[in-house]
């Protein structure tokens, strides 16, 4: 009984510690919709920063994208094309999705 408790502890103790790398890996390709401009962008450790640099600037409360309302997102991407548009870097998914949809049509 307790070679089995030990093998247990140490299986439940992989998982734990390796919980952080898996979800990390999962955060550098998670893509979201722009809706107001028709694309994608990858939101990845740049667009996270991108994201918070917006949040102090604009006095928002800090909290997950996907909490925001519509206004508030429309208001984000509005800011984001913006910086873009300023010489910030532009994200390479939103590049490469915009020239996949105008080799389709």
């Amino acid at each position: 009984m307790g070679r089995r408790n030990r093998g247990l502890s140490l299986l439940l103790l992989g998982a734990v510690l390796s919980a952080p790398l898996l979800t990390s890996a999962c955060s550098e390709h998670r893509r979201v919709y722009d809706p107001y401009d028709n694309d994608y962008h990858a939101w990845n450790h740049n667009e996270d920063i991108e994201y918070h640099q917006w949040i102090v600037i604009n006095h928002r409360a800090d909290r997950p994208y996907k909490q925001l309302n519509k206004d508030d997102q429309k208001a984000y991407w509005e800011w984001r094309h913006n910086q873009s548009n300023q010489g910030h870097d532009r994200d390479q998914d939103h590049n490469r999705d915009r020239d996949h949809d105008h080799d389709h049509h």
